[in-house]
């Protein structure tokens, strides 16, 4: 199987897809779905995230190696150090290796119930992302991706912190990362460029979602933390009564950020889907990014 970091290095421009493990058999039709919508394009990988806490950790080692198994795709398991012992890290690890996974994102994870809540690790777990990662990497021949906040995470105290965990985590052995969901262009520079200069090099892939309402802008940066540009809220807080012209405005940011991230040389776009498609292919098909739909 190949390596997310085999993708990112052939010719592009590349596109990658995040989804979410199902909470019920209704949900995993809809997931299933876009999944084969999706498949044609050809993402350079999709992830399966994993749940506050494990909290669906079953469902996303059944659905990555349904993935692995029935189509063409390329899948990234996600592996969160919160909520559980090394030993069960392990035997996580190990259930991926034995469905032909070997493409992992190592997360320290949000506090089950409360994602802003006191983070307290496992007392026989792990404290630290990096220490994930070289854990991952100790046991087989793992792929590992790591996440980024283009502002900074909103339990660092600044920015140089921020950089710096980012690239301890670098040096554990990651091999690209991904930034929490960006509405600007210039965050994704100023944290690419602040990465180089701290001499972590790796691929950083800018993660995009659509917000195609005032309210669910609002609902992310309460979950994120992260910034966001006040011409935008202040654009969709002016149609908040009127979904298709919210709709309309969030799809044209989208676009619009996409192209200059491209130019900027960002290798491959990722989209966080929410078990969704259309609003992903709109944007790709928008970027030219959709030829097998021509075909």
């Amino acid at each position: 199987m190949p390596t997310v970091a085999d993708r990112l290095a052939a010719p592009g421009p590349h596109f990658s897809v995040e989804f979410m493990p199902p909470r019920s058999d209704a949900d995993e039709d809809v997931l299933w779905r876009s999944v084969r919508r999706l498949e044609p394009l050809r993402p350079a990988f999709v992830s399966v995230t994993y749940g506050a806490g494990g909290s669906r950790r079953e469902r996303t080692i059944r659905i990555t190696q349904r993935i692995a198994e029935e189509t063409t795709l390329l899948p990234v398991a996600h592996l969160t150090a919160v909520g559980h012992s090394v030993a069960e890290l392990r035997q996580v690890i190990g259930s991926y290796a034995a469905v032909g996974v070997h493409n992992i994102l190592a997360l320290r994870g949000d506090p089950p119930g409360d994602p802003n809540g006191e983070w307290v690790a496992h007392p026989q777990g792990l404290e630290y992302t990096g220490q994930l990662v070289a854990l991952a990497r100790s046991l087989g021949e793992f792929s590992v991706g790591v996440a980024a906040y283009p502002d900074k995470h909103p339990r660092s105290p600044d920015l140089a912190s921020d950089t710096r965990f980012l690239v301890d985590k670098i040096n554990a052995g990651a091999d690209y990362a991904i930034t929490q969901m960006l509405f600007s262009t210039g965050d994704y520079v100023g944290l690419r460029d602040r990465m180089a200069r701290a001499g972590a090099t790796v691929p950083v892939l800018p993660g995009i979602m659509p917000v195609t309402s005032h309210a669910r802008l609002m609902r992310i940066v309460e979950l994120s933390g992260q910034r966001i540009p006040a011409d935008l809220a202040d654009r969709l807080y002016a149609v908040r009564d009127d979904p298709e012209a919210g709709r309309a405005i969030g799809m044209e940011h989208a676009v619009r950020m996409s192209e200059e991230l491209l130019a900027e040389g960002a290798p491959c776009l990722h989209f966080y889907t929410f078990n969704r498609s259309k609003a992903t292919i709109e944007v790709l098909a928008a970027l030219g990014m959709t030829p097998a739909l021509r075909r």
